[in-house]
């Protein structure tokens, strides 16, 4: 097959829309090797790791880790990178050379090992980058590569149920000196209690209120100063979505936009306040994140399902703000498939029970940020069809979950009526 074919690069916006970034096309063995390759070459050495999410979230508490054990990238390692790269977008005939977005699948979960192919600088506290389905995956080559005597971190992940990472984490914390673990997310009674049970100093964050930055900052035993303070409450602006802080945009798209060590960089050198060549990357790369915001939007659909007005759209695109747009045209909560089959679900303050309705789709979350990828895509053909219909099964299958949750409620509120009833 052509490169051409499945290069984002070369697409009109609206096909860019529709269709998964490149990374998509790249088989799962073969990432598997790639992944396993880079992790070994991370944690070579390596006094510490953390794994983590490659979000903001995830990836400032690995900033903050580093600045723990003073370990600490120096910027000019990639200040040269990132000022050929605004050139490249300074283009004025409009040729990008376009860095394909690291993957297609919601934050929530994203399920690949996201690393920079290219070996760089190096730090001696390793990042393994990792989502919600492939931690198992990542704890397996800590424990395979990773020197004895490490300190392990897992940062901003949660395991759906403890026994898929089970054999893995006992395997990890077997070479460790010692094993924390920070998150926001909402855990399981049963899962959390696992996690303990297997020697690991679990710290939970309450998640309507804290980001994982928040957790890690105060879960550290060292006096950081002001600036990381700043660095988890801007964080936490756009974890939680609260959008108060116009910065929490810049790291958020930051994040996505770049390799996960340069962002460790940037925010362990600087903070929030940008170098002035990433804010002009930023701001660049913004005008076709509105330009996909907005092709989603345009092809959005209002449901009601239940007491819920339910907004469902399908598209490449920052899913936030397509769910801000569709809260707008008064949806309580907002459901942006994505073409890697991949969803996002939003909620509001009318709709809390996004990660219910992720739930029993295969996902989870929080109560107004959750994802999900139903287990619907058998082959090739699926995800043609996904495509051309532009993700005509997974909103049904996303749809009936909301009505399941819509049951649920309804009988949770028959239930309390007849005990009332009954004294």
């Amino acid at each position: 097959m052509e490169d051409e074919l499945i290069d984002s690069a070369s697409l009109s916006l609206s096909r860019k829309s529709q269709l998964p970034g490149t990374g998509f096309f790249y088989p799962d063995s073969l990432d598997e090797d790639r992944s396993e390759e880079r992790v070994a070459e991370a944690v070579d050495g390596a006094e510490a790791v953390v794994v983590a999410d490659t979000d903001a979230d995830g990836l400032g508490c690995v900033a903050l880790i580093r600045e723990l054990y003073g370990a600490t990238v120096e910027w000019d390692a990639f200040e040269e990178d990132v000022t050929a790269r605004v050139e490249r977008w300074e283009r004025p005939d409009g040729e990008t050379a376009e860095e394909d977005d690291p993957d297609d699948a919601v934050e929530d979960v994203a399920d690949e090992v996201l690393e920079p192919e290219d070996e760089g600088p190096r730090s001696t506290v390793a990042l393994v980058g990792a989502g919600p389905y492939s931690l198992d995956e990542a704890l397996e080559n800590v424990a395979e590569y990773a020197p004895e005597g490490i300190d392990l971190y897992v940062c901003d992940l949660c395991p759906d149920e403890y026994e898929w990472i089970a054999e893995e984490l006992a395997a990890a914390s077997a070479i460790a000196e010692s094993v924390s673990w920070f998150d926001h997310h909402q855990w399981s009674e049963e899962t959390a209690a696992a996690v303990r049970e297997a020697g690991v100093d679990l710290v939970i964050g309450e998640s309507d209120e804290e980001c994982t930055v928040d957790v890690t900052l105060r879960s550290l035993d060292h006096d950081f100063d002001e600036r990381w303070v700043e660095l988890a409450a801007v964080t936490r602006d756009h974890d939680l979505w609260l959008k108060e802080d116009p910065r929490s945009d810049d790291l958020a798209d930051y994040a996505y936009w770049t390799d996960a060590e340069e962002y460790v960089a940037a925010v362990g050198n600087f903070g929030v306040d940008l170098p002035e060549a990433v804010e002009r990357y930023i701001e660049l790369r913004r005008v076709e994140k509105r330009e996909l915001i907005d092709a989603a939007v345009s092809r959005a659909e209002i449901k009601r399902v239940g007491p819920w007005t339910v907004g469902v759209t399908y598209g490449r695109c920052s899913q936030n703000e397509v769910a801000d747009a569709l809260r707008e045209q008064g949806a309580d909560a907002a459901v942006v498939v994505k073409p890697a089959g991949s969803a996002s679900i939003r909620g509001s303050e009318g709709f809390e029970r996004a990660h219910e309705v992720a739930g029993h789709v295969n996902g989870g979350g929080h109560p107004r940020a959750a994802g999900c990828k139903p287990d619907i895509y058998d082959d090739m053909l699926d995800y043609a069809h996904h495509w051309t219909t532009q993700g005509a099964t997974t909103k049904r299958v996303i749809l009936n979950a909301f009505e399941r949750v819509a049951a649920e409620v309804e009988a949770e509120s028959e239930d309390g009526e007849g005990d009332a009833d009954g004294e």
